[in-house]
This record gives structure tokens, C-alpha cells and sequence, in this order.
């Protein structure tokens, strides 16, 4: 495994690769690496010759009260990760590196940013696109992919590469969960034992919900009995909404391709979820 962090030398090593016909893929992460992560390399060794994967935690989409200063980091074991699951180049740039001196440019994003998560973090999306679309300039890769777990993220990211005419191509990787449900995320390891014992029922409330909506119910019903449940037994609700699947725009009544997304918090930890409203064959995997 190769270790880059200038983007010089990135780009010398994947023009080289690129000489001789090989294609890329691209797993951007902010490290804090778990199994949901490194599944995304698996997706990424199916659909490219070459795999690179970045680490960057990304000070422009955390707000002024979120979590950069204590977000886990540990480069370390992640390349030791990494390295494990067999990409070829691992790009590790600092702050400098990505945001040079007199750095001035953001990309501005609408359309599935709207609400949700835009609502509780200002600023997120515009931060998220533009260090997507630097990453994407950088290694001129091929395919792309990101986890369903972010997926008004991932729905962002690919209506950004639409727009702008990138050439990257964006795949996702479904949601890797735990034995009873919580979605693997790297800011599971702020949750005390306590609060990891409530956690999952933020997905058991998003199955019950999905199942009430699928047999019928109507959506503002079933909407206001998840929330008034994820209420009662987490620390605070920011959503629970049901959207059309790809452009988020929000569904009085059900009509496929849906999602039902929600967010909540359980001590200082926020926590994010989603899933297909469909049967369950058909929940998880697919391209947005």
C-alpha cells in the first residue's frame, strides 16, 4: 500500500496507473475506520483496478458547536485497516494540503440538501460538496462510492456530480449494522453502555414505521407515532421524515422509490439512520 499526502505525488502515482489503462475507485472517508467502512472497499475492488482511499477529517461541515476537536481520529490503525483490506494508495492529506492559504472557493448545493440534516447543520452540505468535488479533482477517479447510511449525503453528492458533468461515477454501499440494528458509525464510540443500549431502537422504530406505511396506514399517522416513540426514549428528535427516494422532496402519501430518514440524540451523541420503505427484500443496495 502507498501512502500519499501532497497532491503532487497523488497525482504523479495515479496518472502512472492511468498510462497504463487502469481504472480507479475513490472511498472517502474521515477515518475512525469500522466494518461498514472497509465493506465500501469491497464495492469500490468490484468496479475499479485500482482502489484509493482517503482520510480527511473535514473542519468546513462541522459547525461551531459539533464535534471536530473530540471527532476520533487514529491514522494509524486506520491505514493498518486499510492496508488489511487491500487498497492500493492511501491518501492522507492535512488541512494545508486540502485548504492551502488564501483558500476561498465553496460549492453551493440545493435541491436534496434541503432540510433534514441542512436544517440542524448549517453549513454541513456546502462543506461535504466541496471537499467532495476537491477529492474528485484530485484522483480523477473513475467510480466513487459512498455508504447508504449518509443518504441525503450520498443523494447530495451524486446530484452534485450530475450538475457539475464529473466524470466520476457514484456507487453506494448499503448500510452495515450491528446484531440488533444500530447503523455502524464512527461516533458509536461516544455512546456510553447505557446510551448503546437504547441505541437500537432508532431502527427498530424505523422498521415499525416503514411496516405501518407499507400495510396502508396513512403517512402523517404513522409519522407521528415514530416520532412521538423516538421522543420518548431518546434524549431529542430531530426528524423523522419519509422522502422520495432520490431528490428527497417530501411524500404525503407513499409512493416508491421512498425513504424514511430520521436523526436523533442520545447524550452528546447525534445519531443518524435510514431505510427503504419496501419490502424487505428489497430495503438495502443500489446506486441513488
Amino acid at each position: 500500500m502507498l501512502t500519499e499526502r501532497q497532491v503532487a505525488g497523488l497525482r504523479r502515482t495515479l496518472d502512472g496507473w492511468r498510462a497504463q489503462g487502469q481504472t480507479i475507485a475513490l472511498v472517502p472517508t474521515m477515518g475512525a475506520l469500522h466494518a461498514g467502512h472497509l465493506s465500501l472497499v469491497g464495492v469500490a475492488r468490484a468496479h475499479a483496478d485500482r482502489v484509493v482511499a482517503s482520510l480527511f477529517v473535514n473542519p468546513r461541515q462541522f459547525g461551531p458547536s459539533e464535534d471536530f476537536a473530540r471527532y476520533p481520529r487514529n491514522e494509524a490503525a486506520d491505514a493498518a485497516a486499510f492496508e488489511a483490506a487491500g487498497i492500493d494508495l492511501f491518501w492522507a492529506p492535512d488541512v494545508a494540503a486540502m485548504y492551502p492559504q488564501g483558500f476561498a472557493t465553496s460549492i453551493t448545493v440545493e435541491g436534496p440538501a434541503a432540510g433534514m440534516e441542512a436544517d440542524t447543520r448549517p453549513g454541513f452540505f456546502a462543506g461535504v460538496a466541496t471537499v467532495v468535488a476537491k477529492l474528485f479533482t484530485q484522483t480523477g477517479a473513475d467510480v466513487a462510492v459512498f455508504g447508504e447510511k449518509d443518504w441525503q449525503q450520498l443523494q447530495v453528492i451524486g446530484r452534485m456530480a450530475a450538475d457539475l458533468d464529473l466524470r466520476t461515477r457514484i456507487l453506494s454501499g448499503p448500510t452495515v449494522r450491528e446484531t440488533d440494528g444500530l447503523a455502524m458509525s464512527s461516533r458509536n464510540a461516544y455512546l456510553s453502555p447505557a446510551e448503546r443500549a437504547r441505541a437500537a431502537e432508532l431502527y427498530a422504530t424505523l422498521e415499525r414505521t416503514a411496516a405501518a406505511l407499507v400495510s396502508g396506514r396513512g403517512v402523517a399517522t404513522c409519522l407521528a407515532e415514530g416520532r412521538g416513540h423516538l421522543a420518548e426514549r431518546f434524549d431529542g428528535l430531530d426528524y423523522l421524515e419519509l422522502r422520495e427516494a432520490g431528490s428527497l422532496a417530501p411524500l404525503e402519501r407513499l409512493v416508491p422509490p421512498a425513504r424514511l430518514l430520521a436523526a436523533v440524540r442520545l447524550g452528546s451523541t447525534r445519531l443518524i439512520d435510514n431505510i427503504a420503505v419496501a419490502p424487505a427484500a428489497q430495503r438495502e443496495g443500489g446506486a441513488p
